[in-house]
């Protein structure tokens, strides 16, 4: 039996009128021991361990060793003292009270010979501690009526969970049906697109590599011409040890034989032959247009920077572009295309870069391919919204696999808690409880908040389990351990929290009220079956 119910109990009894019965009996005996104290037979100790006359109860000298033949004097240091205390709550007190001239029992009787002016009290008593219960019995009866209330509103809320739960699981089903008709769609649209893609890149390749080839041999007859110092159509080893920086193993000795060795063991060779010269040296010949000073190389770059040529402003129309501009066509060009597509090459060379290494840009899909491409697009962007709406259903059917599966009490009676705060404020902070979430602390006046616990489970004992609440694995202390704190639950009518408290460094205890832990009121034949007479 709760403590709720025994205080309702006892206001039952006092409400009834049953009062003391008045059973003759040793001073300081409870009624329950009454049978071992029986005038004109001998008393045996209450450990067993002695029997005495009965004359020698309450003589005021201690025989047992247990205390139990002085009830009513203080002869013996472990005695105790019953207090009928008639008309309010009986009671216990330590013998050495006894006759010391203060009341300790409401009713007088343990100063019978102490000559203190004592005055009975237990009826105002009693009458106070009637009108506190029956105001707690009205709460508990209360707060019970609330608690079915609960019941059956959690009782609904779990039909209906239960029959969202199926109706999403057939909508479910349907999606997911669909997610995979749309990928079929998607993966048929791609492949003509990724053929299509392919085809114009490698057009696009076979047209550089023309356009590099045509730049190569347009190179290799101006270097011709720049090595052809007698101009007669050919080159000569004279005239290829003109250009040091050829040397085959850049000894810096360009000898006559190495440059023979380039021209392919001959002394000369024309322009025919030159090709296969051409791709011996390509990558070492240095143009004598170059051999400039630094000063004079720089002026040529910077003019064609500043003052570039009608042609060019054509040809490389992104210069002018911002960048922020730049940075939102990059984007919309992503969203065209997958990760696995391909992409659009990077803007085109700077023109003092342009004679070296710029074929252009690709050009633009041709209408067929960009068609292709849209109806890609069209299927990858419907099967995405698709999958989306399948994750999101997904976590719907978890968070209500989660809900429908939570231990909300023997009834559910706990359930409205779900997805609800109650805070708390103090003269410093404010404490935020979120029943079966977490449970937090923050300062009033600024500052950051601090975890004191995410739900752990129901502590209560074995009889009473979902009267305590346990928070764990919150923020950790300075040199301490993480943060906890243990909810206790009280019956009543509203559902608030009334007190926090740090029983231990960062353990914390909340007082939490709510009518989902109210027990049913006992009747009135039950309150009165068992009771033992005052």
């Amino acid at each position: 039996m709760t403590s709720c119910q025994t205080q309702y109990l006892l206001m039952l009894l006092l409400s009834v009128g049953v009062s003391a019965v008045e059973v003759q009996r040793p001073r300081g005996v409870p009624l329950s021991k009454r049978q071992f104290y029986e005038e004109g037979k001998p008393f045996t100790c209450l450990d067993g361990s002695r029997t005495i006359p009965f004359d020698r109860v309450n003589d005021d000298y201690c025989d047992c060793k247990d205390g139990s033949d002085e009830p009513g004097t203080a002869a013996c240091p472990n005695g105790s003292f019953h207090c009928t205390n008639a008309g309010f709550r009986p009671g216990f007190i330590p013998s050495s009270r006894i006759n010391d001239g203060i009341c300790d029992c409401c009713d007088t009787t343990d100063e019978y010979n102490s000559g203190a002016a004592c005055q009975n009290t237990c009826r105002e008593l009693g009458r106070k501690e009637r009108e506190s219960l029956q105001k707690m019995a009205e709460i508990t009866k209360e707060g019970f009526l609330l608690k079915q209330q609960l019941i059956q509103e959690a009782k609904r809320g779990l039909e209906e969970k239960k029959a969202k739960q199926a109706d999403i699981q057939i909508g479910k089903k349907d999606l997911e049906t669909k997610v995979e008709a749309l990928r079929t769609v998607k993966e048929t649209a791609e492949q003509p697109e990724k053929e299509a893609k392919e085809r114009h890149l490698k057009a696009w390749e076979e047209q550089k590599a023309v356009i590099q080839m045509e730049k190569d041999k347009a190179k290799m007859a101006e270097v011709l011409s720049e090595l052809d110092d007698d101009a007669d159509g050919s080159v000569s080893v004279a005239e290829l040890l003109s250009h040091s920086e050829l040397d085959p193993d850049s000894d810096g000795s360009f000898t006559e034989a190495e440059a023979q060795g380039l021209l392919g063991g001959v002394d000369k060779v024309d322009s025919v032959a030159f090709e296969s010269v051409w791709n011996n040296i390509k990558d070492k010949y240095t143009s004598e247009a170059n051999t400039e000073t630094p000063a004079e190389v720089e002026t040529p770059g910077e003019e064609i920077r500043e003052t570039p040529s009608d042609n060019d402003s054509e040809q490389y129309p992104e210069d002018d572009i911002p960048e922020e501009e730049e940075e939102d066509d990059e984007e919309d060009e992503e969203e065209d295309q997958d990760d696995g597509d391909y992409k659009s090459p990077p803007p085109t060379q700077t023109p003092d870069k342009k004679d070296e290494d710029d074929e252009g840009t690709m050009p633009p899909f041709d209408q067929e391919t960009q068609n292709l491409i849209d109806a890609a697009q069209e299927a990858r962007d419907a099967f995405d919204e698709a999958e989306k709406a399948l994750r999101e259903v997904d976590d719907q059917v978890k968070n209500l696999e989660k809900e429908i599966s939570f231990d909300f009490g023997p009834n559910a009676e706990f359930a409205y808690l779900y997805s609800q705060c109650y805070e708390l404020s103090t003269s410093e902070y404010i404490y935020r409880l979120c029943p079966f979430n977490r449970m937090s602390q923050k300062p009033k006046f600024g500052g950051s908040e601090t975890n004191l616990g995410s739900w752990g489970h129901w502590a209560g004992p074995e009889d009473n389990i979902y009267s305590l609440m346990k928070y764990e694995h919150g923020t950790g202390c300075w040199q301490g351990p993480n943060r906890s704190t243990t909810i206790k639950l009280t019956c009543g009518t509203e559902t608030v929290v009334t007190s926090v408290s740090e029983p231990s460094r960062c353990e914390y205890l909340m007082e939490f009220i709510s009518p989902a832990i109210c027990q049913e009121p006992p009747s009135l034949d039950a309150a009165l079956h068992g009771h033992e007479e005052l």
